[in-house]
Formats: structure tokens, C-alpha cells, sequence
């Protein structure tokens, strides 16, 4: 950032006056802001003074991705019925019953630490990942245009702005070229808004600070130059972030889960009351019929669901970084997932992206050797050497074929006077040359189609050979001239008329070897796949075609644009191939797919495929991509194989898949045991089993489902989206709980008549009976298939179910049984313990085929991500592991 060209020792400077943020700013003229931030616009700040500023200002961070201890132990603890328990077990320490305090004490934290361990590591896991990814913004310091990490501007640095930008802090423009901005982050206004540099009168809105960029926001067309007048929470963005919860992202996964948690706290809060009332009713003591209410309503509470999600998150990024996939944000790896169709552009993500010249097509009595010559100098470079050709793949391919050298040799008589740049709505480049002889000329390099528009007397053998290359799949080019210019100071679209076709340049881009594999493997995934790009309609059906797409409907975007949202969202379901798209009509497909409530994701790679990268569920990029894509990109490729991709959607359908059976398992077999706790309530004259075996067994039990997360998921399973569907859970968990509480009856009349157990012998055996039911059930509820042993079950998940029904066994037996109020078993209790487990199986498979053969099983379509979640997960992009406040904060 400059600093290598640091002095030895920096001088006192006089500060500059405080960034008065860009309210302030955007009243004022360019000039005065640049004066009032002490910063020349051709220069920028100097290194010296950048490190001044950082150190007053701090980062330009809105956010932090640190992983720190308190609040995810404060996630563990905030808890409400922990807090009840807990101070439960504190007015039973205060009245004499002191072990049964300790013990639920020591069973509560011991809970408590389980979940943050494994919480911890998840935030430490996705710390990591932010630290992997960097976004930067194009800085002038000390006269030099610098790449700088967005978090490291400050107020008075001049940036530069190309289209597909997220604009990187709040600036006052100095310079625009045709500049419009999509502010609908902030303000909701879907149409970008154009810009300019003139100031506004005091009070204007925010969305009418024409002078100004914001933060946050995306440049949608042109180029500019700005300066930094206010950084962090500073902005507009940054105020509207800070009264946000940042992290974790909202995503239609995390709805899921507070949905669910809603519906466990109506069913805790009704059995709970309704077990405390039946024992007081039998004069209990209140105490006891507390605590009992109160483990009742945590042991169906599955406590360690966010220690599942947060480890199967981290687990599963790991996995994705081995398969060279980095994932910007663990909850993208459940964006995957969601998937329901993915947009895709052409070039560098189907085709191989290495652009080869292959022929030049002369038109209109024209040589090859011309159209070479002219389509060499129609560029926005204005050097004459192939290793300092731009960005544009065309061009680089142009210059750096062997085929064209003997035409690049004899270029040098030639000198641009002026540059029309290309745009996505003309689709040309324009350069006006002079020649040796003084002589003006202006040559014109495009998209056929709109080339040949502006075209005189196009022979008709031209547009033959035009359409034999496009069905040929190949990429062209043309190259058109007029020499009756006599604009001498700039070029404007009206002079691209009257002009002269030259020829055609062709060149090949073949599809990648293994990209049809990979869409096969999607489809089979349950993914519709379609391809969204700037090229030809004819040219993007034949990739289509070589690559196996189904071959429907093609549409191009002037038929985009004439369609509303709502028709758009209609047309996409019949189109594979929408072709001559601008990057504005790319991200309004986007969006109007996502109008019909389905996860959407998009992979490009281009500068002109940043907008439907920020507009998509999940922005998807690939290692070659430009900076400004894959910094859009919530998911980056790192090899181009595009099968990883196929890997990251089964990767999330198999997280979900996973976190939904311990779901499922967890709210089902508590289910029955709390209501088998209260059915029992009703008969016995003493509790069935104490608070702290209650929450023991809980703590047992869900230790052994941190394994979930390793478990193999069934083929089925990862064909399809899965989408949270609470009517479903609530249903199994109707279905399967009183199946559980059978068996635990059976256990009641097997202590009570058989073995004609007291108390403590009672408790003991259901505590057993109901540990061994509801973990080894996982084997059968893992899967649909029936019988269950059809699908394997993970090693890790084995082990842990079987070493925690073993534990469960054996400690009544332990030295210290008696403390836990527990006391041994006989040898027959076993026998039938087995015998139980047996049924009790057998008994769940057929639940299971009834259950699934009678419900609607299918998931109902997934609803809109929350409001707020663009702009938080813009916000990540703003984030720092470093604290957000500074002492020059704190003194402010």
C-alpha cells in the first residue's frame, strides 16, 4: 500500500479537518471537498499520512468476523429455560437439597461447555475463511494507482470505479464517465440512478445525492473517480449495518431454524406447565415438580442443534477446501443446497475461456490482411505490444496469435486521435486514427449484428458466412471502417454510421472437457441449468447443444427488455439459452427467477456478469475469473473442473440432510419420553426420574449425535432440494413420539410387575431403557430405506451411538451410582432391554412405511430470504478481524 516508498521519520502534519461524512460532502463542490481532506485528486494521500488516518479513523469495517469467546458462550447460555433450571437448582441448594444442585449444576455446564467447544470452532473455521479472502479497491497514493484491501481506506483516498464495482466507501465523485449506480441496498429503488458532479442543495435525500457514491452500492454502467469522505460506520451503509445482527447471515436455512425453534418452545411451554400442575395437584413437593417441569421442557429441547450445524459447517468447508472450492461465508455451503436453478455464463465457465484466432473473412472485395490490420488497431489499448493489451480476451487473442504478426509489424504509421469505448449496449468499440499522411480514419469493431446494422451495402455473401461460423459455434467479430471523418477532437455514436464492412474476424472458444459432466451431474442434481450471456443466440446453442442442455427455447435481450418481471419470471421456465444480454439484463433474469421462490445461484466469471453475481442467492466464480467477478462471488472454483460445483450442492443437501435427522430423531423420541414422563406423573407416587437424570440423559444423547455431522447420506436424498417444512417435522414427531412411549410404558409394568422395583430401581431402568431407545433409533430414522440397514451409517455415528448406550449400561453399576440416585440392574432387566430395542425398531420401520407412503412428503417451495440479507451479506464483504473502534473513535 505505499509503503515500501515510506521516509525514515514522518514529519508533523496538521490534520486535516474531520470527515463530515457525505451529507456534508455532497453540498459542497469536488474542489472544496478535496481541499477540506487536504488531498490533491492527481496525487492521493501519501503513505505517511494513509498510516495517520488508519490510526485515527480505523478500519472501513461495519463488521467483525472475529471469533470471540463471549458471544458464543452467551449464545449457549441465553437460553431461558437453562436460566430457569439454573436458578431452580439454586433455591434447591438454598433449601437443603444440595447434591441434587451440584449435580444438575455440573450436568447444565457440562452442556453448556459441549455446545461451546464445538460453536467455537465453528466461528474459529469461518474466521479462517474471511482471512482467505480479500477485497480490494483501486487507491491513488502517492501518485501511483495501488490495489488496497477495502478495509484499509480512509478518508481522503481517491478511488478509482468500473462497472461491477461495489462501491468500497462514501465518496464525493470528481470524475465520471457516464456513471449510474444500483443504490437499491439502501434505499430499495430498483433502477439505478445516474451520477454526475455537480453538488445538491442541503437536506436532499439519499437517494437523490446525484455528486455522490455510497458505500455498500453497485456501479451498474461507466467509470469514475471519487474520494473517500467517510469510512466504516461512518456511512450510510455502515449506520444501517450497525442496527443489524451481521452474524450470522439470514439465510432461508437459519429462517428454518428459528421457525423450528418456535414451534419446541410452544410444546416445551405446554408440557412443561402441564407437568407442573399435575404434580403440584398431587402434592408433590413444589421444588421437585419445578425441576422436573423444568428438565421435562430441556430434555425436549435439542440444546446441541447449533453445535450440529455450526460443526456439520465447518466439517463441510473443510471437505470443499480439499476439493479445491473456497467458500467465502460457511452458511454458502446451505445456499448451495437451496439450489433450485442455476444461471450460468458461457465464456471461461462452460468454454475453456482460451479465446484462439483462428481465420480472418474478407467482405466486399476487401483482403484478410485488412481485416486483420484494422480489428489489430480497433482497441481501447493504446499500445502496440501484445503483452500490454487490456482485459478484453478478443483482443489479447488478436494481438497474440502468430497468424496476425506480420500485420502487427507494419503498424506503426498509425496513431489513435480518439476512443469510443465499448459498451453493453452498443457492443462496439470505435477508435479514430490518423495515418502518416494526416488522413483520418475510423474503424469500428463488434458484435456482427449491430456492426453490420451501421453498414452500407452489407454483400449478401458476408451475411451467409456469418451465419455458416455462428452454427459452427465459433465467435465473431466485425471489423468496419469509414473514411469521410471529420471530427478531429473525439468520436461520439453518432459518427458509427455510414460505415464499410471490412470483414469478419473469427475466433474458437471450445467447451471445457469435463463441463458436461458437470451439468449432467447437476441435473441429476435436480438443478436446471441455463446458460445467460453476451454472445451470439446461435453460438450459445451450439455449446448448449456439444454440452448436452436440453435443447428448449433461446432468448435474446432485446426480448428480455421487453418483458415485465412478472412475464420475464414466466419465460425463464421455457429458455435454456438467453443470448445478447447486457449485464443489467442478466441480473434481471436473476432477480425475476428469484421472484418465483426458488434458491438461485449464478457462475460467471466476467466483469460483465458482476451485477447477476450480486443479485443471485449464491454468486458462484471460477480461479480465472477477473478480479472484479470473483470478488462478487460468494463461491470461487479454484480448479476449472466444474464438477466441484456439483460437489458444493450435494455438499449442502447433505449438511441439511444430516442436521434434519437429528431433527427429526431429536424431537420425536423426546417428544415421547416427556409425554411418557407426564403420562407416568399421573400414577406413581414419586417422579419417574429425577431432574438430574433427566438432564444426564439428555447430555448423553446428544453427545452422541455430534457424530451426525460424518454421517454417509442416501443417494435419494441429494437429488432434489430440501427445504425446511415445519408441518413435516411437527407430523413425524406426532407420528414417531408415541411409538417411543409405548416401549417406555412396557418399561414402567416391567420395573413395577415384573421386577417389582422401588424408587430408585425405577428410575434406573428407564433411564436406561430411554437412553438405549432414542439413540440407537438414529439408524433407523437415518434413512427412508426399508429396511433401514440398506444404507450404512458412518463409522463416527456408529461408534458413538453404541459407545453411548454403553455408558448409559453400565452406570448403574459405577462407584458412584448412588449419587445420581441410580442403583443396579439384574441381569433379566437386559434380556429384555434387548428384546425392547428389537421391536422397537421393527415397530419404527413400519411407522416409517406408512408414515412416508400416507404424507405429503414433498417440500413446499422455499420462501424469500429475509428482508435484510442482501445488505448483510454485503456488510460481510465490509469486515475486519480486528476490533471496530479505535481510542480516535472513543475521543470523537
Amino acid at each position: 500500500m505505499g509503503t515500501s516508498h515510506l521516509p525514515d521519520f514522518i514529519a508533523p502534519a496538521q490534520p486535516p479537518a474531520p470527515a463530515q461524512g457525505v451529507m456534508s460532502a455532497a453540498v459542497l463542490p469536488a474542489d472544496e471537498v478535496l481541499r477540506t481532506l487536504d488531498v490533491v485528486a492527481g496525487e492521493g494521500l501519501g503513505g505517511a499520512e494513509v498510516l495517520r488516518r488508519q490510526a485515527e479513523f480505523g478500519p472501513n469495517a461495519v463488521a467483525t468476523h472475529r471469533a470471540r469467546v463471549f458471544p458464543v458462550l452467551w449464545h449457549q447460555l441465553r437460553s431461558p429455560l437453562l436460566g430457569l433450571l439454573a436458578a431452580a437448582a439454586v433455591v434447591s441448594f438454598l433449601v437443603g437439597e444440595r447434591s441434587d444442585a451440584v449435580i444438575i449444576g455440573l450436568i447444565v455446564s457440562a452442556s453448556v461447555g459441549l455446545g461451546f467447544v464445538n460453536e467455537y470452532r465453528a466461528e474459529r473455521a469461518a474466521e479462517a475463511l474471511h482471512s482467505q479472502i480479500r477485497h480490494q479497491a483501486v487507491a491513488l497514493r502517492d501518485g501511483k494507482a495501488l490495489l488496497v484491501d477495502v478495509t484499509a481506506l480512509v478518508p481522503g483516498d481517491v478511488v478509482e470505479l468500473r462497472l461491477g464495482d461495489i462501491v468500497p466507501a462514501d465518496l464525493r465523485l470528481i470524475a465520471v464517465t457516464g456513471l449510474e449506480c444500483d443504490e437499491s441496498v439502501l434505499t430499495g429503488e430498483s433502477l439505478p440512478v445516474d451520477k454526475g458532479l455537480a453538488a445538491v442543495a442541503a437536506g436532499t435525500p439519499l437517494a437523490e445525492l446525484s455528486g455522490c457514491a455510497l458505500m455498500g452500492t453497485v456501479v451498474r454502467t461507466g467509470a469514475a473517480h471519487g474520494v473517500v469522505v467517510a469510512t466504516g460506520a461512518r456511512t450510510e451503509f455502515g449506520k444501517i449495518a450497525a442496527g443489524l445482527d451481521t452474524h450470522p447471515l439470514d439465510t432461508e436455512f437459519q429462517v428454518g431454524l428459528r421457525r423450528f425453534s418456535m414451534l419446541l418452545v410452544c410444546v416445551a411451554g405446554a408440557l412443561t406447565t402441564s407437568i407442573f400442575v399435575i404434580n403440584v395437584a398431587l402434592h408433590k413437593p413444589i421444588i421437585d415438580a419445578l425441576l422436573f417441569s423444568l428438565a421435562i421442557a430441556v430434555g425436549i429441547t435439542p440444546q446441541l442443534l447449533p453445535a450440529v450445524v455450526s460443526t456439520s459447517l465447518a466439517a463441510g468447508s473443510r471437505r470443499m477446501s480439499r476439493r479445491k472450492v473456497l467458500v467465502k461465508r460457511l452458511v454458502c455451503i446451505e445456499d448451495l443446497g437451496d439450489v433450485d436453478v442455476l444461471f450460468t455464463d458461457k465464456t471461461g465457465t462452460l468454454t475453456t475461456g482460451r479465446i484462439e484466432y483462428m481465420r480472418a473473412v474478407p467482405a466486399g472485395g476487401h483482403h484478410a490482411g485488412a481485416v486483420v490490420r484494422w480489428g489489430l488497431l480497433a482497441t481501447e489499448n493504446e499500445a502496440r505490444d501484445a503483452r500490454d493489451v487490456g482485459g478484453n480476451p478478443l483482443d489479447q487473442a488478436l494481438w497474440r496469435s502468430p497468424a496476425t504478426a506480420g500485420e502487427r509489424a507494419g503498424l506503426d504509421g498509425f496513431t489513435q486521435v480518439s476512443v469510443l469505448p465499448f459498451d453493453h449496449g452498443r457492443r462496439m468499440v470505435s477508435v479514430l486514427l490518423r495515418d502518416g499522411d494526416g488522413r483520418l480514419r475510423l474503424v469500428t469493431k463488434g458484435a456482427p449484428e449491430t456492426v453490420l446494422d451501421r453498414c452500407l451495402d452489407v454483400p449478401p455473401a458476408a451475411r451467409d458466412a456469418l451465419a455458416v461460423e455462428f452454427s459452427a459455434g465459433n465467435r465473431v467479430v466485425a471489423v468496419a471502417t469509414r473514411s469521410d471523418v471529420t471530427a478531429t477532437q473525439g468520436v461520439g455514436p453518432e459518427d458509427e454510421r455510414g460505415l464499410t464492412l471490412v470483414g469478419l474476424l473469427v475466433f474458437m472458444d471450445p467447451p471445457k472437457p469435463d463441463a458436461a459432466m458437470a451439468l449432467r451431474r447437476l441435473s441429476g442434481l435436480g438443478v436446471a441449468v441455463k446458460v445467460v450471456t453476451g454472445d451470439n443466440a446461435a453460438v450459445a446453442a451450439k455449446v448448449c447443444h456439444d454440452l448436452g442442455l436440453p435443447d428448449a427455447g433461446v432468448m435474446t435481450g432485446g426480448e428480455v427488455d421487453a418483458l415485465d418481471d412478472g412475464r420475464l419470471a414466466e419465460a425463464i421456465a421455457g429458455t435454456t439459452v438467453f443470448a445478447r444480454v447486457s449485464p443489467e439484463a442478466k441480473a434481471r433474469i436473476v432477480h425475476a427467477q428469484r421472484l418465483s421462490r426458488g434458491g438461485v445461484a449464478f457462475l460467471g466469471d466476467g466483469v460483465n456478469d458482476a451485477l447477476a453475481l450480486h443479485a443471485a442467492d449464491v454468486g458462484i466464480s471460477v480461479d480465472s475469473a477477473t478480479d472484479v467477478a470473483k470478488d462478487a462471488a460468494d463461491v470461487i472454483l479454484l480448479e476449472k473442473d466444474l464438477n466441484v460445483l456439483a460437489d458444493g450442492v450435494s455438499e449442502g443437501r447433505r449438511i441439511f440432510a444430516n442436521t434434519i435427522k437429528y431433527v427429526l430423531m431429536g424431537t420425536s423420541s423426546n417428544f415421547g419420553n416427556m409425554a411418557s414422563a407426564a403420562g407416568a406423573s399421573l400414577f406413581l407416587s414419586f417422579l419417574p426420574m429425577l431432574p438430574s437424570q433427566i438432564l444426564l440423559n439428555n447430555l448423553l444423547y446428544d453427545s452422541s449425535q455430534l457424530a451426525i455431522p460424518t454421517d454417509n447420506v442416501d443417494e435419494e436424498q441429494l437429488r432434489k432440494p430440501s427445504h425446511w417444512d415445519i408441518a413435516f417435522i411437527r407430523r413425524f414427531m406426532i407420528a414417531f413420539g408415541p411409538l417411543s412411549s409405548v416401549f417406555d410404558f412396557v418399561t414402567f409394568g416391567v420395573m413395577l410387575w415384573v421386577f417389582h422395583s422401588g424408587p430408585a430401581q425405577f428410575r434406573t431402568g428407564w433411564f436406561v431403557e430411554s437412553l438405549a431407545t432414542q439413540t440407537l433409533v438414529i439408524f433407523a430414522i437415518r434413512t427412508r430405506r426399508i429396511p433401514f440397514f440398506r444404507s450404512h451409517p458412518s463409522l463416527p455415528l456408529t461408534l458413538a451411538a453404541l459407545g453411548v448406550v454403553t455408558v448409559g449400561a453400565l452406570l448403574p453399576a459405577m462407584p458412584f451410582a448412588h449419587t445420581l440416585g441410580f442403583q443396579p440392574l439384574p441381569m433379566a432387566f437386559f434380556a429384555t432391554l434387548v428384546g425392547m430395542i428389537v421391536a422397537y425398531l421393527a415397530l419404527i420401520e413400519v411407522g416409517k412405511r406408512l408414515f412416508y407412503g400416507a404424507a405429503a412428503t414433498t417440500s413446499p417451495p422455499p420462501g424469500h430470504y429475509a428482508g435484510h440479507r442482501h445488505l448483510r451479506r454485503r456488510a460481510s464483504r465490509f469486515s475486519t478481524a480486528a476490533p471496530l473502534s479505535t481510542p480516535a473513535d472513543d475521543a470523537r
